[in-house]
């Protein structure tokens, strides 16, 4: 078969098979556009979901007349000009392909008028043939039309969903486009009937009400929020409860520079941050945004600019996973007036750059399942009063306890409190399950099991961190055959796993052998975690496989060691368990992610009760 040139016409279609694929894909090219020009206002209108009319009018600067036709040529663009630009794009667009793409597999038409001009001018494309500039009535900002999408690729036509599929995509589209731009106003409508319409939201409040209104007010009954910037980035944004958790990770919005992501790093990272407060098989749910230099991130890595390439991607998922850690770490209810937990060089944010948070609102309500209204708690949760002395703490030693081994570990005694404790004071046992505290506005009530899992595995983890990690040598080595890949990789790092307690050396072309291991790990499947940590290492060049592994069988020891149900405490153990639970940090969720402790106001028992009516 001969070798030809195609059709310039036919390259154009092929290339909007890139970034083309719906009726919402054009809409994102089209308001990105309008963003970058630096609208304040889009307003969207469709026809039959987007197949026979996308609209989109907005306030930005417009086009110039003389550059009108020019927006719809192939490769032409406005925002870079030589490939340094390309190395710091700051704009959401900037390869010039998302017009003549559009203008290739639809019939399109822009009307645009700049401060220079006194009257808009339009030019219109209908299979890629593009008539005459005309003049034409319009304030200051650009309107595209693009109607009958696919007419000329019946092909790809017959791919396109029912109308109300195509406008259920390009609704969640437009509220993702609307969580990135605040302080831009959205409006989108279908048959003169509204689908949605975001007002410009540039106070705290207002951006809180945007980010309900299109995520949902659980979600921001459930949300903190955090800021935070350190070494070249800034991170803010809301992170939900572990008890939000989510069975499918459809609540997940992460912006970079302005840019909605969908990035494997990222998401890596972020989960890794909730690792010992999520409940297996779930996923954590958040509205973050991140802002770096631009000359630190590559977009130009995937033809949909959904996921990028960053110059140091271990230096960014330290940053976000760090941050995410540190801000979960804070949920406890002594957390406002306890002094900074100690730091861990190994994964913890340093002391000197704290994260700001907004606490978090009714803990642990919703997922209890309980009768409770929308109330917040009282002051004294989300600034919990410094004045009461804290009691003895547990004992600290080198070692994991035996006693928690065993499944012996002791409650200490309390002394009296003089003033109420953010957890209150102890009533009595419920079920020899729960116990009952009572504060001065409500009630509480506490899973003892779960509570006392959490702080024993926190305080076995501190005493591990204090005494270092013991190393178990094996009495013969263990040889692992690998791939050549994999053992340069162990072998590049064997000194850093080595002050884990994990002695690898290289045996030959594709085999290493083990000599030692953490005393923790001695009975574990150990080619399985050597395959996990070279894995982890080839991906983003550190691992934490050895700390999970670790984690996991002190979590185990932890639960075992717990009080056990149906176990009867004395009000004084009651009240130990209280205060250490408001020193523990994660104290608010167990080892797997379950809540430990609830809030009833008592005006939701009051309400439970009709009292006053």
């Amino acid at each position: 078969m001969p070798i030809r040139v195609l059709p310039e016409q036919l390259i154009h279609q092929i290339a909007a098979g890139e970034v083309i694929e719906r009726p919402a894909s054009v809409l994102k090219e089209l308001i990105e556009n309008s963003l970058d020009a630096g609208a304040k206002r889009v307003d969207i209108e469709i026809e039959e979901g987007g197949a026979k009319l996308c609209r989109v009018r907005d306030d930005g600067c417009g086009i110039e007349r003389e550059e009108l036709a020019l927006a719809l040529s192939r490769h032409a663009t406005s925002k870079i000009a030589s490939i340094d630009d390309l190395e710091r794009v700051g704009t959401l667009g900037f390869r010039g392909e998302a017009l003549p793409s559009i203008a290739s597999v639809s019939r399109t038409k822009i009307t645009s008028r700049s401060a220079n001009h006194s009257v808009g001018y339009s030019v219109s494309s209908d299979n890629g043939v593009l008539t005459d500039l005309e003049p034409a009535p319009h304030s200051i900002g650009t309107t595209v039309e693009v109607r009958d999408l696919f007419f000329n690729v019946p092909a790809r036509r017959k791919f396109l969903r029912a109308e109300r599929t195509e406008t259920q995509h390009i609704s969640r589209m437009i509220e993702r486009l609307a969580l990135s731009k605040f302080e831009t106003a959205f409006s989108l409508s279908a048959a003169r009937r509204s689908l949605g319409d975001f007002p410009a939201a540039r106070s705290q409040i207002e951006r809180e009400r945007r980010v309900a209104q299109i995520v949902g007010d659980e979600f921001m009954a459930n949300a903190m929020y955090v800021e935070h910037e350190s070494s070249g980035c800034k991170l803010w944004g809301w992170l939900c409860q572990p008890t939000y958790a989510r069975a499918q990770p459809d609540l997940q919005h992460f912006y970079l520079n302005g840019r909605m992501l969908r990035d494997r790093l990222i998401s890596s990272a972020i989960r890794l941050g909730y690792r010992d407060v999520m409940f297996h098989g779930r996923h954590p749910a958040f509205v973050l945004f991140m802002e770096i230099d631009p000359r630190q991130v590559d977009v130009n890595a995937h033809p949909a600019k959904l996921e990028v390439r960053f110059r140091d991607g271990r230096h960014i998922h330290n940053f976000l996973f760090k941050t995410v850690e540190r801000v979960l770490r804070e949920t406890y209810a002594g957390a406002a007036s306890a002094a900074p937990p100690p730091t861990d060089a190994n994964s913890l944010m340093p002391t000197a750059e704290p994260v700001s948070m907004w606490p978090m609102r009714g803990p642990n309500q919703a997922s209890l399942g309980l009768r409770v209204s929308e109330s917040p708690p009282p002051a004294y949760f989300r600034q919990p009063s410094a004045a009461y002395p804290s009691p003895p703490a547990f004992e600290r030693t080198s070692a994991v306890p035996a006693a928690a081994a065993a499944g012996e570990m002791e409650m200490p005694a309390v002394e009296s409190q003089p003033e109420t404790p953010p957890l209150g004071f102890a009533l009595a046992q419920l079920h020899g399950i729960y116990i009952l505290s009572q504060a001065p506005d409500g009630l509480i009530l506490v899973d003892m099991h779960a509570a006392h899992e959490r702080t024993t595995y926190e305080r076995m983890k501190a005493a591990l961190d204090n005494g270092g990690v013991a190393s178990q040598p094996l009495l013969v080595p263990l040889s692992v055959s690998v791939a050549a890949s994999e053992a340069d990789v162990l072998e590049e790092h064997a000194p850093a796993l080595n002050r884990l307690g994990l002695d690898v050396m290289r045996s030959g072309p594709t085999g290493v052998q083990i000599r030692a291991v953490p005393a923790f790990l001695a009975q574990k499947d150990l080619d399985e975690l050597l395959r996990r940590i070279s894995a982890d290492l080839s991906a983003d060049g550190s691992t934490r496989g050895i700390e999970e592994a670790i984690n996991e069988v002190l979590g185990t020891i932890a639960c075992h060691g717990a009080v056990r149900a149906h176990r009867n405490l004395a009000v004084p153990e009651m009240n130990a368990l209280l205060r250490e639970m408001e020193r523990t940090v994660r104290s608010d969720q167990c080892n797997h992610g379950r809540p430990t402790w609830t809030y009833v106001s008592l005006g939701d028992l009051d309400r439970m009760f009709l009292r006053g009516r």
